[in-house]
């Protein structure tokens, strides 16, 4: 045996090497869940769960509700970045996850997204109640089934019919603190639902050239930016109206509704400016605003609902 190879082999088996390897190992299963779009999933369904609640939820069932939706959340992405492996390995925004660059295995990812969702959906239908539990199963098929497979690689309008898997948080956190389904939440449903295709299609504007290469119909590569930016626009002034639902359905007090007038405003203004001078850096600008949009709307909703209280 060569030098060269028994220093690799002592090297392999080396227990810093071992720890290196099992924490890269750890580090690529949890970037296979996407935590950082599922935080904003958790922070919804979070909100959900305090407006159903008088005051604030009881502590264990939160938890569990809470830590339930980030696990199904989580095995959908992992499916999402199975299905769309050879896409994302086309596209600078994506070519760096564990499944593009080869370093997650399919059976390691299927394993990862059974568990992980499986222990996830344990946890409400036992913890919480059986109809959240049924819910984030729907959410979960809608979003790694119905969009991730059939809709996304077959119409430009991929987003807001599969958007109703991203919008339904809110109602699972409502639906975990009270077993049922109320006009409350399904306005919070409709506020994400319609937020939805304008927030992606400001991503996918400035990622047309991404998603042509990789063979993906979006709106922007198949019909334009113009085309897209007017319909950015018309969402948004549905969302404006959205917008307004929970103050009129009582949910929500004069603070909250002034917040959400205010927040609009910006949106509108970015939608608008868009359609009339579109960049790809307002573009960038727009996606932004609308995470920090639907961020501070359901803060503002959170906020007056403890104010009121």
């Amino acid at each position: 045996m060569s030098a060269t190879t028994r220093n690799g082999a002592v090297n392999a088996l080396n227990p810093a090497s071992i720890r290196r390897r099992f924490g890269q190992r750890l580090a690529d299963f949890f970037t296979l869940c996407k935590p950082r779009v599922n935080s904003l999933i958790v922070f919804t369904a979070m909100i959900g769960m305090f407006l159903a609640s008088p005051v604030f939820p009881p502590l264990g069932l939160f938890l569990a509700a809470s830590v339930g939706i980030a696990l199904v959340a989580g095995a959908a992405a992992a499916i999402n970045c199975l299905v769309e492996r050879t896409v994302d390995a086309r596209m600078a925004r994506t070519r760096w996850r564990p499944t593009a660059r080869g370093t997650a295995s399919a059976a390691e990812t299927m394993t990862l997204a059974f568990l992980v969702g499986g222990g996830g959906l344990w946890l409400l239908h036992a913890l919480v109640n059986p109809l959240t539990m049924w819910l984030t199963l729907a959410t979960f098929l809608g979003y790694a089934v119905i969009y991730t497979v059939l809709l996304k690689p077959a119409t430009p309008m991929n987003i807001v019919i599969g958007g109703a898997a991203g919008a339904m948080p809110p109602l699972l956190g409502w639906t975990a603190m009270t077993g049922s389904i109320a006009p409350e939440a399904l306005a919070l449903f409709l506020i994400v639902f319609l937020w939805t295709p304008p927030h992606f299609w400001a991503l996918a504007c400035y990622r047309r050239d991404d998603y042509a290469k990789a063979g993906l119909p979006m709106l922007p590569v198949t019909h334009g930016i113009a085309h897209t930016c007017r319909h950015s626009l018309f969402y948004v002034v549905l969302l404006c109206g959205a917008s307004a639902a929970p103050y009129l359905l009582g949910m929500s007090g004069v603070g909250y509704f002034a917040a959400a007038l205010a927040l609009d405003a910006v949106f509108l203004a970015h939608s608008i400016a868009l359609l009339r001078n579109y960049t790809d850096n307002l573009a960038r600008r727009t996606f932004r605003w609308s995470i920090i949009y639907l961020t501070l709307l359901f803060a503002a909703l959170l906020v007056d609902h403890f104010a009121g209280a």
